[in-house]
């Protein structure tokens, strides 16, 4: 076939809506990592919560983020997913603008005599909310935008895109909290969602068959949560995977804390977190699941763990910007080789008839590594600066990484099924 007609059934192969759903989640993600980067520093020093509080909040907002999307899919499909994006990006303008407006001196007056900390878990909270439709009716749109020869390509686009977003937003944050302070990031995401709102208004259009004729009530979600929680294998696996995400989520909530406080204050950790991680991402994703596409998936997953546990052992011996970006990118070396075959193995683990119902869950151990991992983060940091030994936390973080992969060699030994 000819390179003309192959893009020509690449072109038909994809729906309109495709690429302006994938280009709202670009968006999107650069809005979110954007934020997410500055949040631990924002909330310490200019909001002056401390590194524990700032670890609190940021794992009721960050695990919000990973749990509601399990009940708001459902409402995605109830309404279209146009709606949806409508309802979420409304949300989530509104939401970033009145995080960043409790850092601003023009809304001082306003929040006087406030207690800072329950207003801004109030303002997560809703965020959060307005950010739980953005991944069902992405995925929903992928889904039922393209055809069965170009439904895996589509979502290695929104998967690498997802990526671009995570180095675009971080970067921009550094330039705008360097120029006008972290509060201002704010104001970017808060913008960039309020364009996606127009994008979505004016260029999405509803996808024949986005709406299934049977959609589960909320009711209905909440009992098949019961029905994965009564499945034991599955929750220790689970489980195990959350200590990985813990670590994972400490880019965000220890490494920025430890540059500015230990390194240089002025240092763009941003860019550092961002360039090694999505970047490593962007560059090697393709090339890695080539090489590893033949291990066994339960192998895979070990050999992730143990290569993602490498970034708190490089650092560990001597923390500086290099081996911190070095560390990082160990980490997303392991991510690239676990990452695709965790998805696969969840289909191999789950009872017959209910595949959907456990892919339905992946994002669990996401959920529970933010509402978990991140105020742990905080109080380990805190903590280890507090006793004049800052170097502690990344001895505490190898022991949570080293953990992880014993404790799923343990159960790849006597739980995991055997592959074919």
């Amino acid at each position: 076939m000819s390179i003309k007609n192959k893009l020509k059934e690449l072109k038909s192969g994809f729906q309109p809506s495709f690429w302006v759903a994938n280009g709202m989640e670009l968006f999107e993600r650069l809005a979110y990592y954007g934020q997410q980067i500055v949040f631990m520093i924002y909330m310490r020093n200019k909001l002056g919560f401390s590194e524990s509080e700032a670890g609190q909040l940021s794992g009721i907002f960050g695990g919000l983020i990973y749990l509601l999307p399990i009940l708001g899919g459902t409402l995605a499909d109830k309404w279209g997913f146009r709606r949806a994006f409508s309802v979420a990006f409304s949300i989530l303008a509104l939401g970033y603008f009145l995080i960043g407006s409790v850092g601003m001196s023009a809304f001082s007056g306003i929040y006087d005599g406030m207690d800072l900390y329950w207003l801004m878990m109030a303002f997560l909270v809703f965020t959060a909310f307005g950010g739980s439709f953005i991944k069902p009716a992405v995925l929903g749109t992928v889904a039922v935008s393209t055809t069965s020869e170009t439904k895996s390509l589509g979502f290695a686009i929104y998967y690498w895109l997802v990526n671009v977003g995570a180095v675009i937003g971080p970067t921009l944050a550094f330039f705008v909290r360097n120029s006008f302070g972290n509060e201002f990031v704010y104001v970017v995401s808060a913008l960039s969602c309020l364009a996606m709102l127009i994008v979505n208004i004016f260029l999405y259009k509803e996808v024949k068959g986005t709406a299934p004729e049977v959609v589960e009530s909320l009711w209905k979600k909440i009992a098949n949560l019961f029905v994965v929680l009564t499945n034991i294998r599955f929750m220790i696996f689970l489980l195990i995977y959350s200590l990985y995400w813990i670590i994972f989520w400490q880019e965000f909530i220890i490494i920025p804390y430890y540059i500015t406080d230990f390194i240089s204050a002025d240092a763009p950790y941003e860019i550092v977190q961002s360039w090694s991680a999505g970047g490593a991402i962007i560059l090697l994703q393709i090339p890695i699941n080539r090489l590893t596409k033949n291990i066994p998936t339960r192998k895979a997953i070990l050999i992730g763990f143990a290569l993602s546990s490498l970034i708190w052992i490089i650092i560990g011996l001597y923390p500086s910007i290099p081996t911190i970006a070095a560390g990082i990118v160990a980490f997303a070396i392991g991510e690239m080789t676990q990452a695709p075959r965790y998805y696969e193995y969840i289909s191999e683990i789950a009872p017959p008839g209910q595949q959907g119902l456990f892919q339905g869950y992946a994002f669990l151990p996401i959920a529970i590594a933010r509402f978990v991992g991140d105020p742990l983060g905080g109080w380990l940091y805190q903590s280890s600066k507090a006793s004049g030994k800052p170097e502690l936390v990344w001895f505490a973080l190898i022991g949570i990484g080293v953990l992880a992969t014993i404790l799923m060699w343990l159960y790849n030994k006597f739980l995991a099924i055997k592959e074919a």
